[in-house]
């Protein structure tokens, strides 16, 4: 009888598992809450209107559509039975397997303070890209119409958190409402607009050495950014940011502080850290349990530098190694060495021929890092019509700052 295997979500360590068992013969049900898998670096590009939904995001079932050994289901997990080896679905449907592999991802992380996400949305779905475009397109609008003491709040976009996605938003939305957008209005000046990037930390980009910190905080003041390190938020409300260091009357704020495992991880019984991570063994399975795999932003990993970051490369290379570890297991083999990761190094676009990159100890910064930041970043596309469209829509704004995606459809309305 075939092995059954179930992956829980289809980002990109569940992705990678499944592909990497492509030609073995096993049956495997790979389940989410949505039909697609998005290209999360690039979802703030999303958010600030200058690609589509679509070029980031690829239906589940076309990426799989040449793999005879996947089914692919569209729903909620709410039951995780470890003993009984199923998983229940909202719909009431169960699923058994021989083996499963959680890669549910994780959320946002409002420290305490869930009541401020209906203020300040983050950034982790097509969904909260579109609520985000909504925000400030609406917001432009509004502040057209009024005075311009009432526009105030519209015209100060405040973005906290000063990490990769951050620092991100932070330099397009700059360049979008200083550089785009205005054109189109006719009350709004440049001077009017006003963009916060909060910080707790001394430096922006933390994980970063200090000097190319320091770079990109001079790249996002070039282009308008105010900075505000050493600044802890206090509150969020309707009405504005508070924090330690004054208040910022605002109606667009957007979260970037903090991330969460996806509580799913609770349906099955592990420990977990701080940021509600499953703390897992060298193998990448529950310690009491050696059939439950935990990958992605939802485990706990340790390597020599600390524990494996919550990026694409380290979900990938998980999703790689616990199909390796099957393949042996399935075929009777010992089982692989403990899983090592691979730092294959980290960047940060900050805006139009801006960015860092850290590879291997080496440092870049500039147009030259921009630039491998978008090969590495499209080539890393699921599909050909999506690496294609990107680099079109790409150049198409590099040369004319023109974004075609400046749409309200209602997705947010207030």
């Amino acid at each position: 009888m075939k092995k059954r295997l179930i992956v829980i979500g289809a980002g990109f360590g569940g992705i990678s598992t499944v592909q990497a068992l492509k030609r073995d013969d096993i049956d495997i049900t790979i389940i989410d809450r949505t039909n697609h898998h998005v290209f999360q670096p690039l979802l703030y590009q999303v958010a600030t209107a200058a690609l589509a939904p679509g070029d980031i995001a690829v239906p589940i079932r076309g990426i799989l559509s040449n793999q005879r050994n996947v089914n692919v289901v569209m729903g909620d997990v709410t039951g995780i039975d470890t003993s009984a080896k199923s998983v229940t679905v909202a719909d009431g449907r169960s699923f058994s397997y021989d083996d499963l592999v959680l890669a549910p991802g994780a959320r946002h992380s409002y420290f305490g303070h869930d009541d401020w996400e209906a203020h300040s949305p983050g950034l982790k779905t097509i969904a909260d890209a579109l609520t985000l475009r909504e925000m400030m397109l609406t917001n432009f609008e509004k502040a057209e119409q009024v005075n311009d003491q009432d526009a105030i709040p519209y015209l100060n976009f405040v973005i906290v958190g000063g990490g990769p996605t951050g620092v991100e938003l932070a330099g397009a939305i700059a360049e979008i409402t200083r550089k785009t957008m205005l054109k189109d209005f006719r009350r709004i000046s440049p001077g009017k607009v006003h963009v916060y990037l909060i910080e707790a930390l001394p430096q922006v980009l933390s994980a970063y050495s200090t000097n190319l910190s320091e770079k990109a905080r001079r790249s996002l003041e070039s282009l308008g950014v105010k900075v505000l390190t050493n600044t802890r938020v206090e509150k969020i409300d309707e009405s504005g940011v508070k924090t330690n260091n004054g208040f910022i009357a605002s109606k667009s704020i957007i979260w970037a502080a903090g991330n969460q495992a996806s509580p799913l991880i609770n349906l099955v019984n592990v420990e977990t850290d701080r940021a509600g991570r499953a703390m897992v063994t060298p193998r990448l399975h529950l310690a009491q349990d050696d059939h439950v795999f935990v990958i992605g932003d939802a485990a706990h990993v340790e390597h020599s530098q600390g524990t494996v970051p919550g990026v694409a490369q380290g979900a990938m290379q998980m999703g790689q190694y616990v199909a390796g570890l099957l393949r042996r297991r399935y075929a009777g083999k010992s089982e692989p060495k403990a899983f090592r990761y691979r730092d294959l190094g980290n960047m940060a676009t900050i805006g139009r021929a801006k960015a860092i990159a850290d590879i291997k100890g080496m440092e870049f910064h500039g147009t030259l890092a921009w630039l491998m930041w978008c090969v590495i970043h499209v080539a890393q596309l699921i599909s050909f019509r999506n690496r294609f469209r990107v680099m079109a829509e790409w150049f198409w704004y590099y040369i004319t700052f023109k974004g075609g995606f400046r749409l309200i459809t209602g997705v947010r309305r207030k």
